[in-house]
């Protein structure tokens, strides 16, 4: 009788292949087959097995997706034949990654599970700005929102002005204008400093910083995949090592990295 395989739910980073933790690149070393997000580095593939199997099962807003039940359905197929299963995201799998949902049905299956937790774009991409998500004297608290639920409701901007802190939002470059908006309609001052990073960690990262009753307008042509940042810790972010774009002092920050995929940003953008 065949022996039941095992599952990995690896998170990849942000972006940066030197961000990826030792426990993930001892999981891509495991697997014999590698389901990988589209917003996976594949640079990160260099850490698995040159026999592994490679199947791409992308997420892009706008784009056609592989359906998350076939994505489940095909790794507890691969398991149950007696193979190391790995699920490669972008970030780490619990942050808006759908890992949750995957390990539910890997052990529904009777599938071991084990989580490889990546760093998540919520906090290494305002760091690559030099903008801290928490500091003692500015931002006692931070909250992570998903601008793209599978219902569609959009959130509680009235209850996130509240709370104060600072508002990181993942997945909401499509809805920065009704982020902006919701956040100032629901008590937020206007001259809340915001700031979207485009292609976080990445050698194509791109920012612009602004108030937030201006950031829809300035990010305006800013390509995804984005991250949102709002509140005073914006006011932190990096001085002088940007380029100025406007006379109120937007800036586009670029990062320079070496990665051995050259084609990487194109099949971002």
């Amino acid at each position: 009788m065949k022996t039941t395989g095992k599952a990995w739910l690896i998170g990849a980073g942000p972006g940066d292949p030197e961000l990826l933790t030792l426990k993930a690149v001892r999981a891509l070393g495991e697997c014999d087959v590698l389901f990988v997000d589209d917003l996976a580095n594949p640079a990160v593939l260099a850490h698995a097995r040159y026999d592994a199997r490679r199947i791409a099962v992308g997420k892009r807003a706008g784009c056609r997706s592989t359906p998350q039940e076939f994505i489940e359905r095909s790794m507890v197929h691969e398991a149950r034949s007696g193979l190391t299963v790995g699920r490669v995201k972008g970030g780490d799998p619990f942050v808006f990654g759908r890992g949750g949902e995957e390990m539910l049905a890997l052990r529904a299956a009777g599938i071991e599970v084990e989580i490889a937790s990546g760093v998540t774009a919520g906090c290494a991409v305002p760091a690559a700005l030099g903008i801290p998500v928490t500091h003692r004297d500015v931002a006692r608290s931070v909250t992570f929102v998903t601008a793209h639920t599978r219902d569609g409701e959009a959130p509680d901007y009235a209850a996130l002005a509240r709370v104060g802190g600072t508002l990181v939002f993942y997945m909401g470059l499509g809805a920065l204008d009704e982020i902006s908006a919701g956040l100032v309609a629901g008590g937020l001052p206007g001259t809340t400093p915001a700031c979207v990073v485009s292609q976080g960690t990445l050698p194509r990262q791109a920012s612009v910083v602004s108030p937030l009753d201006r950031i829809a307008l300035d990010a305006k042509g800013l390509p995804g995949p984005a991250l949102i940042v709002v509140g005073d810790v914006v006011n932190l972010a990096n001085r002088g090592q940007g380029r100025n774009i406007s006379e109120i002092g937007v800036r586009v920050e670029i990062s320079r990295y070496f990665y051995p995929d050259p084609d990487f940003d194109r099949r971002r953008a």
